[in-house]
């Protein structure tokens, strides 16, 4: 991801303590930075880390009033003021980017670890990665093939129900005279079981796929506030940050999703007669939900031009992920057993010694646990692989069953036109 994309800007104010005066100009955040733009100069006056912030407050006093204070490590604070639309909006905004900031940041514990696990770590959180994306998707894949089964049912049913109304249509076309009139379709109505209560629990079992930390804006209020927002394998759920549910969107009551940026997305029900619903969400681990979304409304998810950048950087790799991990693994850990003959064949004493060990950039524990990352990924796609043929075999049952509703509905039309 791009660390300077701009995820929002304000106009504001910035106080120049250096001169002693305010300065207009605008306020901006990337993923990683906060950076303070002049308007008259275009200079670019302020730019520090998100991650070197220890404090964001909103202040005021008898010359400032409704001001916003970033405090650095190194005790230098920061006034902004004339904050529009209005202070809560950037503080809310500031806050949460800051907070995931530093909760995606590794201690110092992690950064005074040798460099030889750093590779074997970045290979296992590939590895990891790539085993989330899987199994959200055996998720959703999962919900699907629920679907159909339903589908099928449906078109059973259907399909039974044109037996009795063939029956019934045979009644009425035979002659006053015929002495089976009336007993044609007594008996079967008699015998059809009953039909059972398909109460679907959903709601009960449907499984989280992924609940990412929000801003909250709800339809055109400039108003923000902070949320969690859940995708599920039968719907969208938006929360406040207490957990109560703000509004749940089943999978076809959305009618489209916007990408505005890869951190803001958008979305909308429509309604005849009455205002739209939509929510419009930023978070710091959109990225995260977005793929998700992107597979469970490939036709209703629109990317924005700020978000073609995004599915460019992120479908590229994507479509030779599986030979980059496999590459990355072979090769990594051929170098490690390459590194280990060569230090068995030569005597080369505690130089070569220290050699091997900076060579080794993955340890044993890493290895074995890259091991069972893979086996993992390989039972997956296999369960997946399954759960997909047996999807293609049941749309093919589909397939059959409506063409033979569509010609039985035909049929009966044209039977009680003749009859009225």
């Amino acid at each position: 991801m791009n660390a300077d994309i701009c995820i929002h800007t304000w106009p504001c104010s910035y106080y120049l303590d250096t001169e002693k005066r305010w300065v207009s100009g605008r306020l901006s955040l990337t993923p990683i930075a906060v950076r303070f733009t002049a308007d008259k100069t275009g200079e670019l006056l302020v730019s520090f880390h998100l991650s070197s912030i220890s404090e964001i407050k909103k202040e005021s006093s008898s010359l400032i009033f409704s001001s916003l204070t970033l405090l650095e490590k190194e005790n230098t604070k920061h006034w902004f003021s004339s904050l529009q639309p209005n202070r809560n909006v950037v503080f809310n905004i500031l806050e949460h980017f800051w907070r995931e900031q530093l909760l995606s940041c590794p201690g110092a514990g992690a950064q005074a670890e040798p460099l030889q696990m750093t590779k074997g770590k970045e290979l296992t959180s590939l590895l990891s990665a790539s085993q989330k994306r899987l199994e959200d998707t055996t998720k959703v894949l999962h919900y699907q093939g629920e679907q159909f089964d339903n589908i099928a049912k449906g078109l059973n049913k259907i399909d039974s129900e044109m037996d009795v109304t063939d029956r019934l249509l045979t009644e009425l076309e035979s002659p006053a005279w015929w002495p089976f009139r009336g007993k044609l379709w007594k008996g079967p109505l008699e015998a059809k079981p009953k039909e059972e209560a398909t109460i679907s629990g959903s709601k009960n079992q449907e499984g989280v796929i992924i609940r990412i930390p929000v801003i909250i804006t709800q339809g055109t209020n400039s108003n923000v506030m902070p949320g969690k927002f859940t995708l599920l394998v039968s719907g969208l759920e938006i929360s406040d940050s207490n957990s109560h549910v703000i509004h749940r969107f089943e999978l076809k009551d959305v009618d489209d999703i916007k990408v505005h940026t890869p951190y803001e997305i958008s979305i909308r029900q429509r309604f005849i007669g009455k205002p739209d619903t939509s929510y419009r969400l930023l978070s710091a681990k959109m990225p995260e939900a977005i793929p998700v979304l992107e597979m469970q409304f490939s036709k209703k998810i629109q990317f924005l031009e700020d978000a073609l950048g995004f599915v460019g950087a992120r479908k590229s790799p994507q479509a030779d992920l599986g030979n980059s991990i496999w590459q990355a693994a072979t090769g990594r850990i051929v170098s490690v057993e390459q590194s280990g003959s060569s230090l068995g064949g030569g005597g080369g004493g505690g130089e070569q010694a220290q050699l091997q060990k900076q060579k080794q950039i993955v340890s044993e524990s890493e290895t074995q646990e890259l091991k069972q990352i893979l086996k993992e990924l390989k039972s997956l796609a296999v369960e997946t692989d399954t759960e997909l043929e047996r999807q293609d075999e049941v749309l093919d049952v589909i397939t059959t069953s409506v063409d033979r509703a569509t010609l039985n509905i035909d049929k009966q039309n044209r039977r009680m036109k003749k009859l009225t």
